[in-house]
């Protein structure tokens, strides 16, 4: 497979930017390829990857039998627009799931990464162990030259992903840029073109870019942190919204439109979910206190902490508005997800709310919930709770709604999904409480408690002090 070249004063055109004496290796084509795990990004990436190949046989493995099923099946383990035509298109022909992983390791392999959740660095550093059992099973069963990447972030040959969820496959088909990093060596560039070519087939040259490892893993980390900065920076906003009498949608749209700002991820909401945000950002603290780096550490540290304080305020506010106690009474919450378009769950609202005693009763039209739809979630509830910004919600009968909750009935708009209704949710009864804005008109009045008094959700708020 390797044709070593000589180069001299006969070499073609396309050969001739070598100098003399130096040795060409023709460049590895890909034909095969193996993913090792069929999760969330391995799963859509290769689907995406087969279906504008053709000519590439695409085999995807797992040892979870009952996901490899439900991937040959017609009711797929993940929810993703798109994706499932994409495997309907290509599934048996060029694109295999299976659990035979052994026998699918010939070619390229693209491994997932977790969190670790025990040691040093629990719950912050990349968990190492998988990839090195997917290194060393494929170098037993490998018999030839092959190219090994990986799709997440951790120091390997490296192709990090940039998918948001709910827009998978648009963001496979139409990406905004393919990052590939490798060794500045003759083998680690002639993996990184092999790698090139592959994507090439369907991404323009100008947006394929090579790093090396390092810049590679970095951008990634750093990209997500950006992102995350945004939302935490948004909801720190919002909290100071609330206290002043601004509208954090106003504010967002007045930032927004400065051109070296940008209006993208300025959106405030109960913070962000998902399996990434929170992963890479811990991972990128955790990276700078091994390097002795911790001023680094803490600034980034803050967007994980305002995030989580996002998180506890629209919980406590929950408690403090409904008579400084959820002990015993009935919550609807609708949306499980974290965020619409997607089947990625978002618990920690949830959480915080049954461990303060609340009877949780959950819809969310992607997600297996206790309650079949909105209106029976509502049924004899203190509050509806908006967690989640599906479509859906904004064309529910809230009328229908108010006549089967409790009096008084209140909205809690995690999402601002209801902005434009809030007038006619009034004149129907409800009391409203939203992200980033006061309601004022038609209310409860409702008096913020301090930041310490929600500090611990755990445990009883403190009774407010009577003026």
């Amino acid at each position: 497979e390797e044709e070593e070249v000589q180069a001299s004063s006969k070499l073609t055109a396309s050969s001739a930017r070598y100098p003399a004496n130096v040795t060409v290796f023709r460049m590895f084509q890909i034909k095969k390829v193996c993913c090792i795990g069929a999760g969330y990004v391995g799963g859509p990436t290769c689907s995406v990857i087969a279906q504008m190949c053709p000519e590439i046989t695409v085999t995807v493995v797992d040892i979870n039998e009952s996901r490899i099923k439900a991937w040959n099946s017609d009711t797929l383990p993940i929810y993703e627009p798109g994706l499932k035509e994409v495997v309907e298109s290509c599934r048996g022909r060029n694109l295999f799931f299976s659990t035979d992983i052994d026998s699918a390791i010939k070619d390229a392999d693209l491994v997932n990464t977790p969190t670790k959740t025990y040691g040093m660095g629990k719950g912050r550093a990349a968990d190492l162990k998988y990839i090195e059992a997917c290194a060393r099973r494929i170098v037993e069963m490998s018999d030839g030259y092959k190219i090994v990447t990986e799709k997440s972030t951790v120091p390997v040959l490296s192709n990090p992903e940039f998918l948001a969820e709910g827009t998978a496959v648009r963001d496979l088909k139409e990406p905004d840029r393919v990052l590939i990093g490798g060794d500045e060596t003759a083998e680690g560039q002639r993996a990184i073109r092999a790698l090139c070519a592959v994507y090439e087939h369907w991404v323009p040259k100008d947006r394929i870019i090579t790093t090396n490892t390092w810049s590679s893993e970095l951008s990634k980390l750093a990209a997500n942190a950006f992102l995350a900065q945004r939302i935490s920076s948004i909801n720190s906003i919002s909290a100071l919204c609330e206290a002043t009498g601004a509208d954090v949608e106003e504010v967002a749209k007045a930032i927004g439109m400065d051109q070296r700002i940008g209006s993208k991820f300025l959106k405030a909401s109960i913070g962000f979910g998902g399996s990434c945000f929170q992963k890479d950002v811990l991972n990128l603290v955790y990276l700078c206190e091994a390097l002795n780096l911790p001023e680094v550490a803490s600034y980034w540290q803050q967007v994980i902490d305002m995030n989580e304080y996002q998180r506890k305020r629209f919980a406590c506010r929950i408690i403090d508005c409904l008579f400084n106690t959820v002990t015993g009474k009935k919550l609807a919450l609708l949306g499980f997800s974290f965020k619409k378009d997607t089947g990625d769950t978002s618990i920690y609202i949830s959480k915080y709310l049954m461990d303060e005693g609340a009877k949780l009763h959950i819809y969310d039209p992607k997600l297996v919930t206790v309650t079949k739809d909105p209106y029976e979630a509502c049924q004899g509830a203190h509050a509806l709770v908006i967690c989640t910004e599906w479509d859906m919600f904004r064309e529910l009968d809230y009328e229908k709604i108010y006549k089967q909750m409790l009096k008084p009935a209140f909205i809690f708009d995690g999402r601002r999904v209801l902005d434009h209704l809030h007038r006619d949710l009034q004149n129907i009864g409800f009391q409203i409480e939203t992200i980033g804005k006061k309601v004022t008109s038609l209310r409860i009045p409702y008096t913020p408690a301090a930041v310490t008094a929600c500090g611990n959700v755990t445990e009883p708020p403190p009774k407010k002090t009577k003026v």
